[in-house]
């Protein structure tokens, strides 16, 4: 609250001082005569306007800074909830040995093990032999960064 009516009290000292030296280099017709003026009122009258509108813009800082650490608290809170529910990863993700083939999206650069979340659900996702050989594509396809599989992960098919 103080930092705001210092804000508003550099803004009004700011307005006088402009008005001030405004008057003063108004009633002189030579500009080395304006210049005191300019140097004394104007000047120090612009900067403190300037310092008074940058504390009446930051002054609600405390107050959002307050409001941003409300909002973490109860995100941490949510996800702490979710946390305990499920105390691992999924079973699909935490068995190294998951049953069935990897899969991969077509056009895809990735293979995944089964249960992968990030092809779980995905109709287009097929089995494939080898994902470190591209069979008629460009180049060979990488491990998931989000299930990880391994080389020995899942079950390649038998062909």
């Amino acid at each position: 609250m103080a930092l705001q009516w210092g804000s508003w009290a550099a803004l009004a000292a700011g307005a006088v001082l402009c008005a001030a030296g405004w008057y003063g280099v108004s009633g002189e017709r030579f500009a080395e005569r304006q210049i005191p003026y300019l140097a004394s009122c104007t000047i120090p009258g612009a900067a403190l306007i300037v310092a008074g509108a940058v504390l009446l813009s930051r002054g609600d800082q405390g107050l959002a800074a307050a409001r941003v650490e409300e909002l973490y608290g109860l995100l941490v809170a949510a996800d702490g909830d979710d946390a305990g529910a499920s105390a691992g990863p999924a079973p699909a993700l935490a068995e190294p040995g998951a049953a069935g083939p990897y899969l991969a999206v077509p056009g895809g650069t990735l293979y995944h093990r089964p249960g992968c979340p990030l092809v779980d659900g995905k109709t287009g996702a097929v089995p494939v032999a080898d994902p470190a050989e591209a069979a008629g594509e460009e180049r060979a396809r990488t491990p998931c960064p989000v299930c990880e599989p391994g080389p020995g992960g899942a079950a390649a098919p038998e062909a």
